[in-house]
């Protein structure tokens, strides 16, 4: 998904050459050799069914639960922006995953399947990670409501197995373990989409805290823009590409020891999905 929010203008645009992706199937039991104890492996945590079963939306962690913040990073590539990869165009970010593995910092990547496609090694390297959880942003980074910045659409009777390609292309580049959240394109969705996604059983990932790090070349900018917004329990939108994203390396290397002082502890979307299921 892709954002430019400014504080100073209060707009928002997002750009359909930017998208973001991750989400998972739940992981299964392990089988222990012969007299070996059994190990059972617990599903991430998921939030419950929202009202007539309609697929639950996350946008921030407890606000009592202790100064914790989740960044998260939409790897954006849509369908059709094969022949810009070709030509030279990068959509991925190494340097910037590089930094959050220096500077230790615990990160949830929305993944579209189509940059899963183009980055197979980078996507499979990410997913193996403990450092990393890899989530669904959908497979072809088009928008699941109609009139959403652009963005070319997804038919309702398309929609899930839209959800589910993007499944296919982590497993087909060797990520492990991709998690059951979904981030939605734009990070627009209505009702008709949170009842046509609930047969898949994710959850539907949003934010609180817009970092406007799309397109933008200020990385003071962006970094003031998240160390402003930032409350216990957020949820903070950012990307790793670097065409799109060029600032948003920088900018971490600001805000992650910024808000280590002010006492905040980085974690991924799934420990805070839990603190909220644990407080229900």
């Amino acid at each position: 998904m892709t954002i430019r929010v400014r504080r100073v203008a209060a707009a928002c645009a997002l750009g359909a050459a930017l998208t973001a992706c991750g989400a998972p199937s739940a992981p299964h039991a392990s089988r222990p050799a012969p007299s070996a104890p059994t190990a059972a492996v617990s599903r991430p945590p998921t939030l419950a069914p929202g009202p007539a079963g309609l697929t639950p939306v996350f946008k921030n962690g407890p606000r009592v639960d202790g100064k914790t913040v989740a960044l998260t990073f939409d790897a954006d590539m849509t369908a059709d922006e094969g022949p810009r990869a070709a030509a030279g165009e990068h959509f991925d970010n190494p340097r910037l995953i590089a930094t959050l593995r220096t500077l230790k910092v615990p990160a949830t990547v929305f993944m579209t399947g189509r940059w899963a496609d183009e980055y197979p090694a980078e996507a499979r390297a990410i997913g193996r990670d403990p450092q990393f959880e890899i989530a669904n942003h959908s497979y072809s980074h088009y928008a699941f409501t109609g009139d959403c910045y652009g963005l070319p659409t997804v038919a309702p009777d398309r929609m899930k197995a839209d959800v589910e390609r993007a499944y296919t292309a982590f497993k087909k580049a060797g990520v492990p373990n991709a998690m059951p959240y979904f981030r939605f394109p734009g990070g627009c969705y209505d009702r008709q989409a949170l009842k046509t996604l609930s047969a898949v059983g994710v959850t539907a990932v949003q934010w609180d805290v817009v970092s406007g790090d799309a397109f933008a070349t200020d990385s003071d900018a962006v970094a003031q823009q998240v160390l402003e917004g930032v409350k216990p329990g957020s949820v903070v939108v950012m990307h790793c590409t670097r065409s799109a994203a060029p600032a948003t390396e920088r900018a971490v290397r600001t805000i992650v020891p910024e808000l280590r002082k002010k006492g905040y502890r980085f974690v991924k979307v799934s420990e805070l999905i839990g603190a909220t299921d644990r407080h229900r």
